[in-house]
């Protein structure tokens, strides 16, 4: 995952729930991926849900989760 990655998921309420996935460059060169979990209506700020750091094969994992079974696309950055 070598550039930032957003996942979308329209909500019936006219918002949407949103995983964005942020490379980093970590210690000695290793690569962690920061993903960051939330919901947004505009034209409210976004909320901020969930925020963990995971190796990049983990996050790519979870990627594939997440549109599989969970209903998200790829998407524009929200904000």
């Amino acid at each position: 995952m070598p550039k930032p990655l957003w996942l979308v998921r329209p909500r019936p309420d006219g918002g949407c729930d949103y995983v964005s996935f942020m490379p980093d460059q970590g210690p000695i060169g290793a690569t962690t991926v920061e993903m960051r979990e939330g919901s947004h209506m505009p034209p409210q700020l976004p909320l901020l849900k969930h925020r963990k750091r995971l190796g990049a094969e983990e996050a790519e994992r979870c990627r594939r989760k997440l549109q599989q079974e969970a209903g998200f696309y790829c998407s524009e950055p929200l904000f």
